[in-house]
């Protein structure tokens, strides 16, 4: 079951991860909400050392803890 999160404007959003190689070859995990689960990028839960918080205009984002 996909990580949903229900904003304050009572829109829902699912989380996702991308893995993508940068210029230097160097891996980079990638977290984004997105309003429909896709198949093969979907997280079941918030990664650790992440919160997710919203933003002004309602979007989700993930913020690492303190």
């Amino acid at each position: 079951m996909a990580f949903s999160y229900t904003n304050s404007k009572d829109r829902t959003y699912f989380l996702h991860s991308k893995e993508t190689t940068l210029r230097n070859g160097a891996k980079q995990t990638l977290y984004f909400f997105a309003k429909d689960v896709r198949e093969d990028s979907f997280l079941d839960e918030v990664p650790a050392g992440y919160i997710v918080s919203e933003s002004k205009n309602g979007l989700p984002v993930l913020k690492r803890d303190k």
